[in-house]
């Protein structure tokens, strides 16, 4: 019976014995993977032996395949595959800041991810900003003033866009060319008047012709309300088929940002001139804000046909002309 005893307990020791050496072998197999695993997952987001610095432009929109391409050609990034896989397991390809991006040094992938979701560019930043009612001669002198781009080259590629570049406070990257300014600018008029384009509609006028109206209003009043019913006015004189008569066309017309024009100064021969031509001029003569382009699309109901500022500082309006020239002795005299 001892014997037994003893064969069994033998018996019991061997087999933990083995047991455990396979347990052993086990988590030595699984250490030594993950070691593998990991040391291969820290290898692929190094940055490309052949790194060189450089600038890597990222356009709005751009798939996740075409940005892992950019950055693998300008020699930032190792393995496309490997950004992909990044970029879309985070689910933050669709979250990538558009711009230019500066590479100055070897950087892993996990830290070029964040800098493209984050917009940090490494590039300096100049803060310009535009006021309601700037033309492109004017907004021209202050690029040229601020960022390596001469006031010809910001001409060229904005004077096709009068009207329709937004005036607010942009962060523009110095190494930005002059259709990069002008695109931004353009970027942020389409996403501010998108609903205005419906109330233009309602009212039966175009986007086109509210622009232009509300490049006139910008300059021909100051107040929310008194855009409004100046807007008005004008819609009325128009829709009577009376020369809109407005002073502020004759700064566009002779390149001024003020101007009081003379009796001579209204008979100037330009399509402009809204004394010796009926209806809207061809274009824009300034770059409205929001305001000016509200009141274009909704213009207060008025019976009145005219308006002047007095030297008062406020607006004086009239539903006849002997009732403006009136306002005329009486409030510019």
């Amino acid at each position: 019976m001892r014997a037994r005893i003893e064969r069994y307990i033998r018996g019991v020791r061997a087999s933990f014995g083995s047991t455990a050496a396979t347990l052993s072998e086990t988590v030595l197999l699984s250490v030594g993977a993950g070691f593998i695993a990991l040391t291969l997952f820290f290898l692929v987001t190094l940055p490309p032996f052949d790194f060189k610095a450089g600038n890597v432009t990222i356009t709005q929109g751009e798939s996740a395949t075409d940005i892992a391409s950019a950055l693998s050609k300008a020699g930032v990034i190792r393995s496309q595959l490997v950004f992909r896989v990044f970029l879309r397991l985070a689910g933050s390809d669709a979250r990538v800041q558009a711009g230019t991006y500066k590479f100055s040094r070897p950087e892993s992938v996990t830290s070029i991810e964040r800098r493209l979701l984050v917009g940090d560019y490494g590039i300096p930043f100049v803060r310009l900003t535009f006021v309601e009612g700037f033309t492109v001669r004017e907004a021209a002198e202050q690029v040229a003033a601020a960022l390596p781009i001469s006031e010809q080259e910001f001409l060229d590629a904005a004077t096709p866009y009068e009207g329709y570049l937004f005036p607010d406070t942009y962060m523009i990257q110095v190494s930005s060319t002059a259709g990069d300014v002008v695109k931004k600018m353009r970027d942020a008029f389409t996403s501010r008047v998108a609903k205005l384009d419906q109330s233009g509609k309602a009212s039966g006028h175009t986007i086109s012709d509210i622009v232009i109206m509300a490049s006139i209003i910008e300059r021909e009043a100051r107040s929310d309300e008194s855009r409004k019913i100046v807007s008005g006015i004008l819609w009325n004189r128009i829709e009577r088929n009376m020369p809109l008569q407005v002073d502020a066309v004759f700064g566009y017309i002779f390149d001024r940002a003020t101007y009081s024009p003379t009796l001579k100064d209204l008979k100037v021969n330009s399509p402009y001139n809204t004394y010796t031509h009926k209806g809207l001029p061809p274009g824009p003569i300034s770059n409205p804000g929001i305001s000016a382009l509200t009141a274009a699309a909704n213009p207060a109901d008025t019976p009145y046909l005219y308006y002047l500022t007095g030297r008062d500082g406020r607006m004086h309006y009239a539903t006849n002309y002997l009732a403006h020239k009136a306002n005329l002795y009486a409030y510019l005299r």
